[in-house]
């Protein structure tokens, strides 16, 4: 027999004296004691949660798992990934978008003059609620391990491997410099595109420094899942989001880009180390 009650739950659990508490907001649901698999310390451990009831195919004309564009075809995709999000392909070979479940153990046995202590029986179980974010700069996310968390990093890191990797190319074409040498040559005076600038390296990283804390100190303080992502705006100068079927085929083409390019950045990564040539440019040549 078990119940659920929607509530912010605290939990205080004593392990070696030594009081530890921990708090989730969530749904918080009471069992019957069951044999543990594993021993208990008496804190909460993490568990994944069984898997969400699949759901019907989303608004969005992306189709269900049978005609889903898959990142292997004929693969079933997991069932927390339906489709819903953009640019969902059904790739999570670890499981780390899959919901996440806390449980609840007793204290195990101390009874100092048994031959065998056993471990605590789980007793109750929280369900994270739903991605939410607050003003906290250092962990917005109320779930650290949630899937909209991940979607937000990915496309962070892909927009700035798109900068990285354009820049890159672009760097090396107009200045003969590669990427891995870039650094050297702003050591010994700062210049862009081979023309100097009248400050030097230190001044340049105090600049980065103060920019990129105002933008992440701006970003951090968007409470809207979706802004956070895709804020528009001056992000949008042409309002090319505005018709809802043009966004869709937009943030599609943003993340395919955006994944490529963490990809093609990984592989400059691994031709600068392992190879007899910083260049990637040098290594495109074959094309030519």
């Amino acid at each position: 027999m078990s119940f659920t009650v929607a509530k912010e739950f605290m939990a205080v659990a004593v392990n070696n004296g030594a009081k530890t508490t921990m708090a989730k907001k969530g749904t918080l649901t009471l069992k019957k004691a069951a044999p543990a698999k594993k021993a208990g310390s008496g804190i909460f451990q993490k568990k994944k949660a069984p898997a969400p009831a699949k759901k019907s195919a989303p608004a969005g004309g992306r189709g269900t798992a049978a005609e889903r564009q898959l990142w292997l075809p004929n693969t079933q995709p997991p069932e927390w990934l339906d489709g819903s999000m953009i640019g969902d392909r059904g790739f999570d070979p670890l499981g780390l978008g899959k919901p996440v479940e806390y449980y609840l153990f007793e204290l195990d046995a101390l009874e100092q003059n048994d031959p065998v202590n056993k471990s605590g029986n789980v007793f109750a179980s929280l369900t994270p609620d739903t991605a939410a974010v607050s003003e906290d700069s250092l962990q917005p996310y109320n779930e650290v391990f949630d899937i909209q968390r991940f979607r937000e990093c990915e496309l962070i890191h892909g927009r700035w491997a798109m900068l990285g990797v354009m820049g890159a190319i672009v760097a090396e074409l107009n200045t003969g410099v590669s990427w891995v040498d870039a650094g050297k040559v702003e050591l010994e005076g700062s210049q862009y595109l081979g023309y100097g600038l009248p400050f030097d390296l230190t001044t340049l990283i105090i600049i980065e420094v103060v920019i990129m804390g105002y933008v992440e100190a701006a970003r951090n303080s968007e409470l809207d899942l979706e802004k956070r992502c895709y804020p528009g705006g001056a992000f949008d100068p042409l309002n090319l989001a505005e018709d809802p079927d043009r966004a869709v085929q937009l943030k599609t083409a943003e993340i395919k880009h955006a994944r490529l390019a963490m990809l093609a950045f990984l592989g400059f990564t691994f031709q600068a180390g392992f190879t007899g040539t910083t260049s990637p440019v040098e290594n495109l040549s074959f094309l030519n």
